[in-house]
């Protein structure tokens, strides 16, 4: 391997462990939907509901 293909390496390692990463920290901290900008709550407060289909509507 070159020196370049050590530096795609681990570039990749380092997007891959930043997106670990966040996941790990967005569930701790509670969110149901991480890929939602609202974290995919039900009551956003405009009365409108969430649309991302990660949780059932009752």
């Amino acid at each position: 391997m070159t020196t370049i293909d050590y530096i795609i390496v681990a570039v990749l390692l380092l997007v891959v462990g930043v997106a670990v990463w966040y996941v790990v920290k967005s569930k701790k901290s509670g969110k149901k939907c991480i890929g939602c900008p609202d974290g995919c709550c039900p009551n956003r407060g405009d009365g409108s509901s969430c649309t991302c289909g990660c949780h059932k509507e009752k």
